[in-house]
């Protein structure tokens, strides 16, 4: 029977109190920026954790858009959105770098992850804005999207993300938050989710509809009210399935 070896990673920093809790049991965590979520205090304490933890340090940029959680599409200047990234990244830097602790990826964060995934021009426009860590740090985005295309033709180091606790459309787009069913709450449905992707590259969308995926790195959102309970749920029962979470 074949073995695997897979990535957690989990949005944290996001001001939801539970990051010491779910740290212990991922393996990569997307610490917010201050873009949706997060400051200074946030960041530097959420990324000593996860050193402290040997989980890997990403970067979680996003909209400049607080009221709405980065949920919300924005319909900016390139100018701006490219400043407020590197804003975002400079000041998670400076923190990593007082700590001496290494960036391991970068990952969008909600309506701005989402819109890259189908928008070439603002796919662009990301890639730009983060162009100084090309050389040594991944970019986690979707499987088939514009902005793996993108990445991959200018030279980004990609690693392909799936959801565990997200349902898709036969497109590949996530579920919209404003449906029933977007989130996934039930571990043991999280873990048949996840564990079609990983064996099987497989996944079966909300309409019924089984399809292909493809992913390194597989996401439980640290702000789904079960979050914990997945996480601890699949730490016990993913061996049983001789998947093992990489650290």
């Amino acid at each position: 029977m074949d073995n695997f070896s897979i990535d957690i990673n989990c949005d944290l920093g996001e001001g939801l109190g539970n990051d010491a809790a779910l740290i212990p049991l991922i393996s990569s965590c997307n610490i917010a920026c201050g873009g949706h979520a997060g400051n200074i205090e946030t960041m530097s304490e959420v990324s000593r954790l996860a050193e402290q933890y040997n989980v890997r340090v990403g970067a979680h940029p996003s909209y400049p858009d607080r009221k709405n959680f980065g949920r919300v599409s924005m319909n900016i200047p390139e100018s701006e959105l490219i400043k407020s990234i590197r804003k975002q990244m400079d000041d998670f830097m400076a923190i990593l770098k007082k700590d001496k602790i290494k960036l391991h990826h970068i990952k969008p964060h909600g309506a701005l992850y989402n819109d890259i995934a189908k928008n070439t021009d603002l796919a662009k426009t990301f890639l730009k804005a983060i162009a100084d860590f090309k050389e040594e740090v991944l970019v986690y985005v979707p499987y088939k999207s514009v902005i793996e295309e993108k990445a991959f033709k200018d030279g980004f180091k990609i690693r392909h993300e799936a959801f565990a606790d997200r349902n898709y459309n036969s497109d590949l787009s996530l579920v919209s938050r404003k449906i029933d069913n977007a989130v996934i709450q039930e571990p043991r449905k999280v873990l048949n989710h996840l564990v079609g992707m990983v064996k099987d590259q497989t996944l079966t969308t909300l309409d019924g509809h089984k399809i292909q995926i493809q992913a390194d790195t597989y996401c439980v959102h640290g702000d789904t009210p079960s979050a914990l309970k997945i996480l601890k749920y699949l730490t016990q029962e993913l061996p049983k399935q001789n998947i093992r979470i990489e650290k």
